[in-house]
């Protein structure tokens, strides 16, 4: 009874600092809450509360509320989390950020934007190009996936190979801090060494040492001209050996994307966009640039590629076609069994051909179907695994599986992550990624600025 009043308690405070409207407490609101895209993951507990802050004072009065009380506090962008890294799994606020969705400044002049956390990247892009400016980080879900969820994760895209990834192209945070405190991490200079780069230190800490309520992002020139090529190979060696062969020519596309025959099956039976379904592997691979130098590239990675059977996209029309049915892959998976978790390693480029084959067996030992694709260009390997929740033995089987591929990784100089995060479902490997004193000094680190343990608890690491 004492929890029900004192819950009550903290519900109606948030109702005054927000309004009743931008309170959620119902038992259907808050269940719609309860999980990110890895939905088989189910937490412990439901959110106390989903507050919805329309500013950084907003923010900061619901972490001072928390603080005073003991109350975990979560931040919350699109959910599209594979990780378990946005649900409440501990009780407490879940704080949405829907309703700062704006962008506040691009500025031409000094090459960067300054935006609200619950802009998604795709707005940000858009606004961007308009006045020729170019944000490249480009998460296959960029049209929901909001910018302080993709800095919180340091998440990636096709494009990391060139341009890099989230972490490359921020400048400036301001964070609220468990106390309700405000803080600034950098400056919205090109340029600054003053001090610990404590930015970086933000970036993909997903929410555990502090909630981000504004971010200064890095842009470039939008480049002048893109250009897509398909080209199809018989053996998946033969398309991780293209991948170099193109790189140790001096071409760095863009985007060298690996998606394997039955990932291309399953996308076009899911949607028809006229790929081929009868090769091994195909390499997806963009080029930009000026117009002058994507011709010289194009011809050179023909004339590179002489054992691939190579499609020259003609079009910005049938670009747009095939970008998304390259975006379409965890969907088309999901209609496979109803159900799909994608998994995300990081190899050595070299050790991708043998990871890919570790997959398939560890596969083939437990009865499991996955498309396989991935970022080839920097490594960055993506399994979706096609499940049926309700089955609780292909279940078993698939955490058994998923031991080994983690465990296969990182036997071949990888590690867990390269975009999705830790989150919980991934916490109990971090110390063995880390190593044991990189671990503690990581959570050293999270002690201090979360001395209570109220940002996100049960997140990266084991309590």
């Amino acid at each position: 009874m004492q929890l029900l009043k004192t819950s009550s308690n903290i519900t109606n405070k948030l109702e005054k600092l927000l309004g009743r409207n931008n309170v959620l407490t119902s038992n259907e609101d808050l269940y719609a809450y309860t999980n990110d895209c890895n939905c088989e993951l189910l937490p412990e507990e439901k959110p106390l509360a989903v507050a919805l802050p329309a500013s950084i004072e907003d923010v900061q009065n619901i972490a001072k509320l928390c603080f005073e009380n003991n109350i975990p506090m979560i931040a919350r962008g699109a959910g599209t989390n594979h990780v378990g890294g946005c649900v409440a799994k501990k009780g407490g606020i879940l704080i949405h950020f829907s309703r700062m969705n704006k962008i506040l400044e691009i500025s031409q002049e000094n090459l960067n934007a300054i935006v609200q956390p619950g802009t998604t990247i795709e707005k940000i892009q858009q606004q961007c190009e308009k006045k020729g400016l170019f944000y490249p980080p480009d998460p296959s879900n960029l049209k929901v996936s909001t910018i302080g969820g993709a800095l919180a994760l340091s998440s990636g895209g096709p494009r990391g190979l060139k341009y890099g990834t989230a972490k490359d192209y921020i400048l400036n945070l301001k964070v609220v801090l468990a106390d309700g405190s405000l803080i600034e991490t950098g400056s919205n200079c090109s340029k600054n060494v003053t001090g610990f780069n404590l930015t970086q230190l933000f970036v993909g800490s997903e929410g555990t040492l502090g909630i981000i309520v504004e971010a200064t992002l890095k842009l470039i020139p939008k480049p002048q001209t893109s250009k897509i090529l398909l080209a199809y190979f018989d053996t998946i060696e033969d398309a991780s050996i293209g991948v170099n062969t193109i790189l140790e020519a001096g071409i760095t596309p863009s985007v060298i994307d690996l998606l394997d025959k039955f990932t291309l099956q399953t996308i076009e039976a899911f949607k028809p966009s006229g790929l081929q379904t009868d090769k091994e592997a195909m390499l997806f691979i963009e080029i930009d640039g000026t117009k002058n130098s994507v011709i010289e590239d194009e011809k050179n990675i023909y004339n590179l590629l002489n054992n691939a059977d190579i499609e020259i996209i003609q079009t910005k029309e049938q670009e747009q076609i095939f970008w998304t049915a390259r975006r379409a892959a965890f969907g088309a998976t999901s209609k496979l069994k109803g159900n799909v978790i994608t998994e995300d390693v990081v190899v050595p480029r070299k050790q991708i051909p043998t990871l890919i084959k570790g997959i398939k067996d560890i596969n083939a030992k437990y009865a499991l179907t996955a498309c396989i694709m991935g970022h080839a260009g920097d490594g960055n390997i993506h399994p979706n695994y096609a499940l049926d929740f309700d089955n609780i033995e292909e279940m078993t089987r698939f955490y058994k599986a998923k031991d080994e591929l983690f465990s296969l990784a990182l036997s071949l100089g990888g590690t867990l992550s390269g975009e999705h995060g830790i989150g919980f479902e991934k916490a109990h490997y971090l110390k063995k990624a880390l190593g044991y004193r990189e671990y503690i000094i990581s959570k050293q680190i999270k002690s201090l600025f979360d001395p209570k343990n109220l940002m996100n608890p049960g997140k990266m690491f084991i309590e």
